[in-house]
């Protein structure tokens, strides 16, 4: 990558590769909190001019160093390592000089800081608006703060706090030290940045105090998660990585934490991207998605506002804190234009039960449940069809609005674009999914009513969806129906979601998965977002003819539970391949769809990374790898692993399921039999094994 980024809690700092944020920089560089630019300059010089880079890294998700010089060549040098973490709302710099010139060396360091306070929707050119002013700056022994009064009348200021009594503001408002060091002498000055919204700020610390117990909320994060352990390095560094990031992409907006959708433009919660995440966490810790059903729910639509694309009962897609927001210039406050997120909620809410035997949650959100189900009832009458569609209402909303939301993701056979109200395949196995897994649910509260008719819509909708979205000459079905009705008969990857759903019957679940392997969508590095041949296609694309992780890891989980294991195998394989290709083994939120035969996996121009659903596949992976698929509803734990060519062996422990945990060992004995060893079991649950011996409780 071209930046680093870190993040903690809501606020995130995104720098060049030197750590500086330069002034009228053309890539949105700064420090970040509620989607507004709390610096938008932060440099260092050395006798007035910008060291050099030797290196930088962000190996950690929460920590970024940055090593840098200043040389005079066959002389000698002064190296400046900057350490940057984050920690409750506060930015540390800790820069640390040593000198390596043979003789005492003398040096002025300066640090350049402003703050303009933009919106992040200005900042990105996304949108334009009226806003505020700078109001005031004022400067103490160790501090200069800049305040500015938004539109919205919110009082925004920037505090940057130094420790070195011998620092002083210079003429041009910089803040400059004098340093003399011997030979090899090292000596630190530390800087605080705080940021405040209407006197709401953080607390400073000392550096090695925020660091320690920032180190401590990711080690009780890694306790609190499932460990996973193979004879792989390269599937245990994708592992790590998956769940540090996850743990850094983590937000509470006061309903419990959730999942943002990646940095560094989309720092807030999603309807869609923290589902899906939240989704992917399950085998992870169940524990850990709750804070997103809640958040969502709090969030729920109330009203009819085309403004927003809100609907009574409907789940949001995206909320925005800015100040455009603020003073109602933008829609984001929140964005209502998806036609994923409800059914997507309730999803989770039937796979959080079968994962932990929680009616507890259940009922707490049963009016949001109700809310929801009745959105989707009332969206497909009104508009006189037998699925649930999408058209835009807001002016400044989205034209799609499935997952795939690029303006060109769904294309006739022609080349045209559909024209909505559009019908998305995976959408209408969202659907069927919410319901047929609620219905079960519902008779457990005692509902018999409700569950028999969610039992009754699910299936009239399986056999509406099998009649209006087959293509009998690909065996397949199409991306979706348009305004008229007209099948968009692209071949995509949206109907390998449907294996998830179990939506098709077994032959056509058969059909799907052999052609989601073929040549033209599977590249070798994963599955594409649209087949080479059809009109769309192109591998550099957003969304028609890119490989998405996350795309990959939602075909996976029904591959999976449905018994498909030499297609699970090749995935998970294309998927630990591709990662060796990119930065700190991160799998980015998608890349090119050229072919595995040149190589390496080919970087999208622009991607999020990291990116939640990105970092959640690697969950997928591990609950594929298990083939364990829990049920609450029977009391039961179904195992049927595979591993794929590179791993012989996967220990995985505390996975939390019903009120205890599970523990379980796979090793190869040969290549088609595997055996698994039950560690642990103190679920309360059955155990029922369909590979190698019969599991063995130690």
């Amino acid at each position: 990558m071209d930046y680093q980024v870190i993040k903690e809690g809501d606020l995130f700092i995104l720098t060049d590769q030197n750590g500086d944020i330069t002034a009228n920089d053309e890539n949105g560089h700064g420090l970040y909190t509620k989607d507004t630019r709390f610096l938008n300059r932060m440099e260092i010089f050395i006798d007035g001019e910008k060291p050099s880079r030797l290196s930088s890294t962000a190996s950690k998700s929460y920590v970024a160093s940055f090593r840098l010089i200043k040389e005079e060549k066959d002389k000698g040098a002064i190296e400046i390592l900057r350490d940057r973490i984050i920690y409750d709302g506060v930015l540390y710099e800790k820069i640390s000089f040593t000198n390596f010139f043979p003789s005492r060396a003398s040096f002025d360091f300066s640090a350049a800081f402003d703050s303009d306070f933009q919106d992040m929707f200005i900042v990105r050119k996304y949108r334009t608006g009226e806003v505020g002013a700078i109001v005031g700056r004022k400067a103490g022994e160790n501090f200069v703060s800049i305040q500015y009064q938004g539109a919205d009348h919110v009082i925004r200021e920037t505090a940057i706090i130094w420790d070195s009594k011998e620092a002083k503001i210079d003429s041009k408002g910089n803040i400059q030290l004098s340093i003399a060091l011997e030979p090899q002498e090292m000596k630190s000055v530390y800087f605080y940045i705080v940021p405040s919204i209407d006197g709401q700020k953080g607390t400073v610390l000392s550096f090695d105090q925020a660091y320690r117990q920032l180190e401590n909320s990711y080690e009780k994060w890694y306790q609190e998660t499932t460990k996973a352990v193979t004879d792989s390095p390269v599937f245990n560094e994708l592992y790590q990585r998956g769940s540090q990031d996850l743990r850094m992409l983590m937000v509470d907006v006061g309903y419990g934490e959730t999942p943002v959708a990646g940095l560094p433009w989309f720092a807030v919660p999603f309807g869609r991207d923290s589902l899906i995440t939240s989704l992917f966490m399950l085998p992870l810790n169940p524990g850990k998605v709750k804070g997103t059903l809640r958040t969502l729910a709090a969030y729920q639509g109330l009203k009819a506002d085309t403004w927003r694309d809100e609907q009574p009962g409907k789940i949001m897609h995206e909320i925005r804190f800015g100040e455009l927001v603020t003073t109602n210039q933008s829609p984001f406050s929140p964005y209502y234009g998806t036609v994923d997120s409800t059914p997507l909620f309730l999803v989770l809410m039937a796979e959080y039960y079968r994962w932990t035997g929680d009616l507890s949650l259940v009922e707490e959100l049963r009016p949001n449940i109700l809310k929801a189900l009745a959105w989707i009832d009332d969206a497909i009458k009104q508009r006189g069809s037998d699925f649930l569609t999408y058209h835009q209402e807001a002016e400044k909303g989205f034209p799609n609005q499935g997952w795939k939301d690029s303006s060109n993701s769904v294309v006739h056979e022609s080349g045209e674009y559909g024209v909505s109200p559009i019908a998305l395949a995976e959408v209408q196995g969202y659907v069927y999914q919410a319901k047929k897994g609620l219905a079960p649910i519902f008779h457990l509260l005692g509902d018999e009513k409700k569950a028999a008719q969610l039992e009754t819509e699910a299936e009239t909708l399986k056999a509406a969806f099998e009649n209006s979205f087959w293509m009998e000459n690909e065996q397949y079905y199409g991306i979706a129906l348009d305004r008229s009705q007209q099948l968009v008969k692209s071949v995509t990857s949206n109907p390998g979601h449907l294996l998830f759903s179990e939506l098709p019957n077994a032959e056509r679940q058969n059909q799907i998965a052999k052609r989601l392997l073929a040549d033209d969508l599977f590249s070798g590095y994963g599955i594409r977002t649209m087949s080479t041949n059809a009109a769309g296609y192109y591998p550099m694309s957003y969304h028609n003819g890119s490989v998405w992780p996350h795309d990959n890891a939602m075909i996976l989980l029904g591959l999976s539970r449905l018994g498909y294991k030499e297609e699970s195998g090749t995935i998970i394989s294309s998927l630990l391949e591709a990662s060796k290709s990119f930065e700190y083994q991160r799998l980015p939120e998608l890349f090119c769809g050229y072919g595995s035969n040149i190589g390496y996996a080919v970087p999208y121009p622009s991607t999020c990374s990291p990116q939640a659903w990105a970092a959640g596949t690697v969950c997928v992976l591990l609950q594929a790898m298990l083939g364990i698929t829990p049920d609450a509803l029977k009391k039961k734990i179904t195992i049927n692993p595979v591993l794929p060519k590179e791993i012989n062996e996967l220990t995985a422990e505390g996975l939390r399921i019903g009120s205890g945990a599970i523990s379980v060992k796979i090793v190869r004995r040969n290549e088609n039999d595997l055996n698994v060893d039950i560690i642990e079991n103190t679920t309360g649950y059955a155990v029922i094994c369909l590979a190698g011996n019969p599991a063995v409780l130690r």
